[in-house]
């Protein structure tokens, strides 16, 4: 009962020293029917404790700005840096009121309900009842469970340009051939959702395409992909010397066109590329993580924090028999001099046991050397079942443990890297922070990896021809 009362008090006191009345606030939230974004309530609240938030935590920055001279068009993009353990993230878009009469201080309301969305960016549609020339929001980031892990972003005008002509044009998010890591055999497509699509079509070409900004397919295409999602993962290894090109666009529920194709990206994956280093594996090595990114988000790719270029022939989803097989189609065209291997993982997981990844594994090492290539394994990182039966409703086999370490036996009998200290949590499980998912291990897991091959490359490239001898 004190403690309500002292912090009433504290509160009354804390409305005359900022000049902001609590009561005022309050009449004007009744008068609009809703919630009233107020920051300095908000910062009062934070300062004295009585919203229960903290004071310190990461907050989304702002990327892409709008201004009178150059206004955004009816469906602006926005973009906002990502936040370290948000996996999701809430846009407020909101109306500004007009100043408190005694304090003149500003206020917001609501436009439309939070935008929820799955990357650190949008493509806003705005109510068709809204038509003020502007508009204002915010962005914080959200865990697994909708709670949120940073702070509010600054609040940003956006003026709005409704005469502007507009055509719908999916924006990319993926940009390969960038730096380290960015050069990706099984490459990623990924977009900004276009809202009210149904559908998105990918198309996969050879060359620059003839009609850019056209609705009809390009005479160079030489692979089609439909998907729901505002994302596509190549089943196909792409590889030449010369670039493909891909772009994508949206459909309506009758499979229409909806605006016109995307610019066309091109990529290069070029097998001529003198690489001394390619990584073979499953999705830890391709990259992705925090749920919705891909392994085109290079900040979950272990290989962009490597001291060395290397060639990515990592393909999500593989089993340890998936990777093995596939390596005279996916490894000999680049003749790497050493391949960092990474196998096992789902194999484990999913019960298949230890007996037949080491048989996988003895293959890919055989046939590496066969062929004058130089394997170097990296130890098969824990995973969390408990998160990963959270995110993806899956269960894990109940003796992972038992058959990861026999595994890593295996490896550490060979020319290897342990790239697992500083993953496991006191129950030997990877650590949340790490991986939030339970097996995608994000950036501060990706980090961890790219340190410790770091650390071990001068010993690897000493090493005498006889360190791999049968």
């Amino acid at each position: 009962m004190m403690r309500h009362k002292s912090m009433l008090i504290l509160l009354l006191l804390l409305s005359f020293t900022l000049g902001y009345g609590v009561l005022a606030t309050t009449a004007r939230q009744n008068a609009h029917h809703g919630l009233i974004v107020s920051p300095p309530l908000e910062k009062a609240q934070k300062i004295y404790g009585s919203s229960g938030d903290r004071t310190d935590r990461e907050k989304p920055v702002l990327l892409r700005h709008y201004s009178e001279g150059a206004p955004a068009p009816v469906h602006p993009i926005l973009r906002w840096t990502r936040v370290d353990g948000a996996v999701m993230y809430d846009v407020q878009v909101l109306r500004q009121m007009e100043p408190d009469e005694k304090t003149g201080d500003i206020a917001y309301e609501p436009v439309m309900p939070e935008q929820r969305a799955y990357t650190n960016g949008i493509e806003l549609a705005l109510p068709d009842d809204f038509q003020d020339d502007c508009f204002y929001y915010r962005v914080y980031g959200l865990d697994m469970e909708g709670r949120r892990v940073s702070d509010y972003s600054s609040i940003e005008k956006v003026p709005l340009d409704r005469m502007a002509p507009f055509v719908e044009k999916p924006e990319l998010l993926s940009a390969y051939n960038t730096g380290k890591g960015s050069v990706l055999l099984y490459p990623v497509y990924d977009w900004f959702p276009v809202p009210g699509a149904s559908q998105y079509e990918v198309e996969v070409l050879d060359s620059a395409p003839e009609n850019p900004g056209g609705v009809e397919p390009s005479q160079h295409r030489i692979d089609v992909y439909r998907t729901d999602s505002a994302q596509k993962y190549d089943p196909r290894p792409r590889y030449g010397n010369h670039p493909f090109y891909w772009r994508v666009r949206a459909l309506d529920e009758q499979g229409g066109p909806i605006g016109v194709w995307s610019d066309a990206q091109p990529f290069l994956t070029d097998p001529d590329t003198p690489y001394t280093v390619a990584v073979l594996g499953d999705s830890i090595s391709h990259g992705g993580g925090s749920v919705s990114y891909s392994p085109a988000d290079w900040d979950f790719s272990y290989l962009s924090y490597l001291d060395f270029p290397a060639v990515n022939l990592a393909q999500s989803g593989d089993t340890s028999t998936m990777t093995k097989d596939r390596f005279d189609a996916d490894v000999l065209p680049f003749r790497p001099k050493y391949l960092l291997i990474l196998m096992g993982s789902n194999s484990l997981r999913n019960g298949l046991g230890a007996d037949v990844v080491i048989s996988d594994m003895e293959e890919v090492r055989k046939k590496s050397l066969k062929h004058g290539i130089r394997p170097v394994f990296l130890t098969v990182p824990p995973v969390n079942p408990d998160n990963i039966k959270r995110t993806f409703d899956d269960e894990t086999a109940p003796d992972w443990q038992w058959q990861i370490g026999r595994v890593n036996r295996y490896i550490r009998s060979q020319v290897h890297i342990d790239i697992t200290p500083g993953m496991y949590d006191s129950q030997g499980m990877l650590r949340t922070e790490l991986a939030f998912d339970g097996l995608h291990l994000d950036p501060a897991g990706k980090k961890l990896m790219a340190q410790a091959i770091n650390a071990a490359w001068p010993d690897i490239e000493n090493l005498p021809d006889s360190a791999w001898d049968e």
